[in-house]
């Protein structure tokens, strides 16, 4: 009926769960038996997840958060196995870029709740919301390289922004992981909290802001999110690009192998 509002049914979303207390929207990365990793199925939702709670009329606030203890262990090897050897369908390029814009075009405000590993893919989501909240067991990692590929799905955008070039290189051309408090000290995040500490104070700060003047406070975000989405628009075609050509790399292959034999990768330069 045309005037009537609808909350969206999330429902439908079997890799992402969603829970309402209030007007704040909570969506929990699930895939519980990988650490919540990215397969082709929480790829897909997740080029849609945004887009849904921009239109979600019941929420004015988001929490992005992982199931359990874990927010999210990045790309599945597994699925990226299966893609070269199998033919199935790998991580596809428009989805991508449709994740991080539908993530920055977002206008309500959102807040990662981090507990445990947020990692690749998974570290570019939590670091691309507003407010990040880390709890003591968090770690920070974008180890692309270290599976042969490219940290092209938007770490090459948003580490230089939260900690400067030379660290986010660094991170970048390593995957080496950054703890909470270190992730503090250098500004990748805002708050590190003692787990059993974290939901309260998420929880907190999450009905601090839907308790405010939310037009303000979301055109605020809109406005400083800006010059974060001009230059993602100037750097994610490039990025993903490298990211697709080293998919198709030997050195892609033998880190996939050797992760999933768990031995150390010989790797050949091509």
């Amino acid at each position: 009926m045309a005037g009537e509002h609808h909350a969206i049914d999330f429902a439908r979303y079997r890799r992402i769960k969603a829970s309402r207390q209030g007007r704040v929207l909570t969506l929990a990365l699930s895939n519980p038996q990988l650490m919540n990793a990215v397969d082709g199925e929480m790829h897909r939702e997740l080029s849609e997840i945004f887009l849904d709670a921009a239109r979600d009329e019941g929420s004015d606030v988001v929490i992005l958060t992982g199931e359990g203890a874990v927010f999210s262990a990045g790309g599945d090897l597994n699925w990226m196995k299966r893609s070269f050897e199998n033919g199935e369908a790998g991580p596809d390029a428009a989805e991508a870029k449709r994740i991080v814009f539908s993530l920055l075009d977002l206008e309500k405000p959102i807040i990662a709740k981090v507990r445990g590993p947020a990692v690749g893919l998974g570290a570019t989501l939590a670091l691309m919301c507003d407010v990040i909240f880390a709890g003591e067991s968090a770690r920070f990692a974008d180890p692309h390289v270290r599976a042969g590929i490219v940290a092209g799905d938007g770490g090459a955008i948003i580490w230089p922004q939260l900690v400067g070039y030379a660290r986010a290189k660094e991170y970048l051309m390593t995957g080496d992981p950054v703890p909470a408090r270190e992730a503090e000290r250098i500004g990748l995040v805002n708050h590190v909290v003692p787990d059993d500490e974290l939901d309260a104070r998420v929880d907190a700060f999450a009905a601090r802001l839907a308790g405010g003047a939310i037009m303000a406070i979301k055109y605020s975000k809109v406005a400083v999110n800006i010059g974060l989405k001009q230059l993602a628009h100037s750097i994610l075609d490039a990025s993903v690009a490298y990211e697709m050509q080293t998919f198709a790399t030997e050195d892609h292959r033998e880190a996939v192998h050797a992760f999933l034999e768990k031995r150390k990768p010989v790797f050949k330069g091509r």
